[in-house]
């Protein structure tokens, strides 16, 4: 008898709160379909296992399909390009927005090198082969190809075989490493710039044949020195 009453109530109470917005025909209707006659899904339940060893399989599966749902599976490297997360916009393939991470990595060479800045040697030679080259100003003093040489950016890009750049032109340009070498002028630290004994700006050649890694994998690669028949 009380289960009949509060069911009355409820019902009285939603049919005010419709009528408040909508008119008796439409109140009726929508009580009818979205509520009183609302259809209600269950879910389809599998068979409950026939043994323990069912049981634990099940198990296993539901926690590992909850372990990926929580953990998505990375993006590969061919999804990453075809999603163009690699490619510079082109509103900002413009020289003065990379000058910035030019004179950044200026700094970071020159804190990476410290005296050998000045002295140069084997020890530079080590530093600068597990260095990172984005925001490097480079030039192209030899290559292969006679129509690349003389090309001058900032390193934009440096993947396993070729260094993107980008031009005072405003102009992006992929140069490959393999038979081509690249010049690089690191200028004295500004403060000492003024000292009695002028300091001459340190230079040196990158051999991109021998220098065909990526930089997070270089930072970790002993270079050994060997005779190299192309020079």
């Amino acid at each position: 008898m009380s289960s009949t009453h509060s069911n009355n109530s409820s019902q009285s109470l939603t049919h005010q709160l419709l009528s408040r917005a909508h008119s008796p025909d439409s109140t009726n209707r929508i009580y009818s379909d979205k509520i009183q006659h609302r259809p209600l899904f269950l879910k389809p339940t599998s068979p409950p296992p026939s043994n323990a060893r069912d049981s634990r399989r099940r198990a296993r599966a539901e926690t590992q399909e909850r372990a990926k749902a929580r953990n998505p599976k990375p993006l590969s490297a061919r999804h990453r390009r075809r999603l163009g997360l690699y490619d510079i916009p082109k509103p900002v393939q413009k020289y003065a927005v990379f000058e910035p991470l030019n004179r950044l990595w200026l700094g970071y060479i020159r804190e990476v090198l410290g005296n050998e800045l000045y002295t140069g040697g084997q020890g530079a030679a080590a530093k600068l082969s597990a260095a990172d080259f984005h925001g490097a100003e480079v030039e192209v003093s030899r290559s292969s190809c006679h129509g690349r040489v003389g090309i001058r950016g900032i390193v934009v890009k440096d993947s396993r075989y070729a260094l993107e750049i980008i031009t005072k032109n405003n102009k992006t340009k992929l140069i490959p490493k393999e038979g081509t070498v690249f010049r690089i002028t690191v200028a004295p630290i500004p403060e000492q710039e003024n000292l009695a004994v002028a300091r001459t700006p340190f230079t040196f050649e990158i051999h991109g044949d021998q220098f065909q890694y990526r930089s997070a994998d270089r930072a970790t690669k002993k270079f050994k020195p060997h005779y190299l028949k192309d020079l």
